[in-house]
């Protein structure tokens, strides 16, 4: 497409909004994630020589290379800041640029938003299950790429993990790291107290001791052991986990072991394909677990594993040097035309009571939310840390009405267009139509 507009002289400016077309089931929010990596690969887009080499051998004309060697994003973006509740409609990323640029980011912006989207989501879930007990990322093993782990990680904690089990994902985002042991550990030794006594005597100040390899009552009495000796030395063991069996009852057997021998500060943290609806049951059974390691279910958002994510031209210039609306009118696909705002509403305690979708210079009841994030292809808005992003999220959550957040069923957030956007979409709906049927 780009090498076409190029071939026709056809590079004028024009907008995509990026937005979220629809809701899965039983959800009734998004929390907007990925502009950080979606602002440095615009900042940073170039053409190497190695890829203008395999476009040259793919037919591309020459002079459509050279503007490629050239090649520098120049646009101006708007977007909501991360963290961000957001719902279906709401332009997410609003880009102004020449077609060519426009078009040309579309599947890395998707791509980048869809993935932290949903995973910084299905966090938010996870962790509203959870009651204010601990929740850690424990997801790279299963998650589809080491790129995507990474992600996971970042955006599990944007939406309200505690901390992650990847070190590489601690050490480039700042992220809390927690660890246990593998199975393995425990097997490799020739008895399970031998393991236990090795990995206190390397993390004293910080062990949380697997006790389910071969029976959990039997490994939870052998922690007990380990956590006398360490208490003798001047620590404390910080933990027992078990994965595996009724979690349930499991954990209560467990929390008496422990509380019987003066070790109520042992924490038992609980893993094992968990996400909301099972941390929500146990929970609901009086499970006694205090913070849980969440895998393959949150970091896959194993029950929907993609966002129903698009970025859709919105305005054009138009024959006398000014933007002119566009949509499109696919059956059930309609998109919004012109450039847009979103203002949020809130009630009297601060709880956001609705939604409105305007004209970018349109005066609308509420905060504005789209800023401005980018201008002639450069960074102009401070790009706040990892944790005033996970603030932001935090924040966002707690003034999303209850009802919303709700596990199952959860009802939909009114999201309205205003007056000035309904009459456009109106009439441009109707002029579009007029146009293709005489053509």
């Amino acid at each position: 497409m780009c090498a076409s507009y190029f071939d026709n002289k056809r590079n004028d400016p024009a907008t995509f909004d990026l937005f979220i077309r629809k809701l899965p089931p039983n959800r009734s929010y998004y929390i907007f994630a990925g502009l950080e990596q979606a602002l440095l690969y615009l900042k940073n887009l170039r053409f190497s020589a190695e890829q203008i080499d395999y476009l040259t051998a793919h037919g591309f004309k020459e002079d459509f290379l050279n503007y490629l060697r050239r090649f520098k994003f120049s646009g101006e973006v708007w977007a909501v800041p991360e963290g961000t509740v957001v719902f279906p409609d709401e332009p997410l990323i609003r880009v102004t640029a020449p077609i060519i640029e426009a078009q040309l980011v579309e599947s890395f912006l998707l791509n980048t938003v869809n993935l932290q989207t949903m995973i910084a989501t299905k966090a938010s879930r996870v962790v509203h299950a959870a009651q204010g007990k601990t929740v850690i990322e424990f997801g790279l093993r299963r998650t589809h790429g080491t790129d995507a782990g990474m992600k996971a990680a970042r955006c599990s904690y944007i939406g309200g993990c505690s901390g992650t089990s990847s070190v590489l994902a601690g050490m480039k985002y700042g992220i809390p790291v927690f660890g246990t042991m593998a199975h393995s550990f425990v097997m490799f030794f020739d008895n399970e107290v031998e393991a236990f006594k090795a990995f206190a005597k390397t993390f004293p100040k910080a062990s949380t001791l697997l006790i389910d390899t071969y029976d959990n009552i039997k490994g939870a009495k052998n922690a007990v052991a380990i956590a006398k000796t360490l208490e003798k030395k001047g620590f404390r063991l910080s933990g027992v986990r078990i994965d595996s069996g009724d979690l349930v009852e499991i954990s209560k057997k467990v929390r008496q072991i422990l509380d019987k021998n003066g070790l109520d500060y042992v924490k038992i943290f609980a893993s094992g394909d968990l996400d909301e609806y099972k941390i929500e049951d146990l929970l609901r059974r009086d499970a006694k677990i205090d913070s849980f390691g969440v895998g393959t279910r949150m970091s896959t958002s194993e029950d929907r594993p993609y966002v129903d994510i698009i970025y859709k031209l919105c305005e054009k210039m138009g024959g006398f040097g000014e933007f002119v609306p566009t949509m499109k009118l696919s059956q059930g696909k309609i998109t919004l035309p012109a450039r847009k705002q979103v203002y949020r509403v809130k009630d009297r305690n601060g709880i956001f009571a609705k939604d409105i979708i305007a004209l970018h210079d349109e005066k609308a009841e509420g905060t504005p939310l789209l800023i401005k994030v980018m201008e002639k292809g450069k960074i102009v808005h401070k790009q706040p840390s990892l944790e005033q992003i996970r603030d932001n999220g935090l924040q966002n959550l707690s003034k999303l009405p209850e009802k919303c957040r709700q596990l199952r069923k959860a009802p939909r957030y009114p999201v309205a267009l205003s007056p000035n956007l309904k009459k456009i979409l109106k009439e441009l709906s109707s002029e579009l139509k007029k146009i293709e049927g005489s053509s």
